[in-house]
């Protein structure tokens, strides 16, 4: 009789259940988050039919962690629930709505007994495109971090020295750029950057990369960061200039941990055998093209057909149909990381593809905002992306956008 696993992770210990067929408890326990825990576990689950041939799947709400990960290594079905999903199947089972960590183990297997086709289980990625997904999202994640220190320090020198956002805001990247974060460290204070003599700010410039133009630009800096601006009292500035040091250390960091990132990230990826394929995709470079590689895997049994990729990055939208009602709207529940990147990845293809282009305006001019517009336009390219990873090809512009001929007209007599 076939068996089905069910865990409910902790930090600490997992709880254990296993059912049969029918429903029936065979085993519960709970085990510690150690080597030896997870051998305990692969003792129960071969005390019930758990052979190399024939593996007793097993669900879980996580798809990261030690526990799935040698659990996965084990080559047996790994099902990530999603946690919304359980508490649904949890009221199947009780109407109190009570709760334990035994009683959502065993929904957990009986979710797997009754409706494993209604879930997915986790990707047989190789092992090089598991180590592309921890650095591109680790390099998502600092980019994120990046941006929301950025945020914070510019809203505190608006606060106290908005002539040096002035004075940065020269450049397309802001407080973001070398040189600002240079100067900011130097004279984080409106009296200390009206200090500055020309031979500090040409120095300066150096050691943050400036090369050409220097003295242009030392100039335009001696003047902007004279300009007079409304001040706080003395010592209420020297506090404020303190307070922007530690938000600017904090930003050194995550610009650091970004580029690192990208670097360890861009050497995994051209190391992979997709990377050939999906870089040939107008708009999509070594880094965002590991970040789709990330999110997508080289598993190609994952997604058995276009419309379920398109359906996990949110690019195909959702119709909700109710007797005479019937709306159809973006996609909410969907990879955020991968509709992130696909958003980029349209907005970059439409200054390196005609195709796009042309097809972005179609949608325009058929009534289409701008982010419903190039949210249409990724749905496309995610679609002939499957197929090119699919077949092993790459993108072929002819095929993926082809020419709409002129209807033909004729003269009258």
């Amino acid at each position: 009789m076939r068996a089905f696993c069910g865990i409910d992770w902790a930090s600490d210990h997992h709880d254990i259940a296993v059912v049969d067929e029918s429903g029936s408890l065979l085993a519960r326990a709970r085990i510690d988050d150690t080597a030896e825990g997870l051998d305990q576990l692969l003792r129960i689950l071969a005390e019930h039919g758990d052979t190399a041939a024939d593996p007793v799947p097993v669900a879980i709400e996580t798809s990261r962690g030690l526990l799935v990960a040698c659990l996965r290594t084990t080559g047996r079905p790994v099902y990530a629930i999603n946690p919304m999903a359980a508490a649904r199947y949890r009221d199947r089972h009780t109407v109190s709505r009570k709760k334990s960590d035994h009683l959502d183990a065993t929904v957990l297997a009986n979710i797997l007994r009754t409706d494993a086709a209604a879930h997915r289980q986790l990707p047989a990625d190789t092992e090089l495109a598991q180590a592309v997904a921890v650095l591109a999202r680790a390099q998502q994640d600092a980019v994120w971090d990046r941006t929301q220190a950025g945020n914070k320090l510019t809203s505190h020198l608006r606060a106290y020295f908005p002539g040096f956002l002035a004075a940065a805001g020269h450049r397309r990247e802001g407080i973001y750029h070398s040189i600002a974060r240079t100067l900011l460290a130097a004279a984080p204070t409106p009296q200390q950057a009206a200090q500055l003599t020309r031979t500090q700010l040409r120095a300066l410039l150096k050691k943050a990369g400036r090369r050409n133009t220097i003295d242009k630009e030392v100039e335009r800096l001696h003047t902007a960061l004279r300009m007079p601006q409304m001040r706080h009292l003395p010592l209420v500035e020297e506090a404020m200039g303190r307070q922007t040091l530690a938000l600017l250390r904090q930003l050194e960091a995550a610009c650091v941990s970004a580029d690192d990132l990208a670097e360890a990230s861009v050497q995994a990826f051209e190391m992979h055998a997709d990377a050939e394929i999906i870089t040939s995709f107008p708009g999509l470079g070594p880094l965002s093209g590991a970040r789709v590689l990330a999110e997508l895997g080289d598993d190609r049994n994952r997604f058995a057909d276009a419309r379920g990729l398109k359906a996990y990055a949110g690019a195909a939208p959702v119709t909700r149909a109710s007797g005479k009602s019937m709306s159809v709207a973006a996609r909410r529940v969907k990879n955020q990381r991968l509709a992130s990147v696909g958003y980029m990845w349209a907005f970059s293809a439409l200054a390196h593809s005609d195709g796009a282009r042309a097809h972005y305006d179609r949608r325009r001019e058929a009534g289409d905002r701008h982010t419903a517009a190039q949210r249409n336009l990724f749905n496309r390219m995610i679609g002939c992306l499957h197929h090119c990873l699919t077949h092993r090809i790459p993108f072929d512009e002819a095929v993926a956008f082809p020419s709409r001929r002129e209807p033909h007209l004729t003269l009258a007599a």
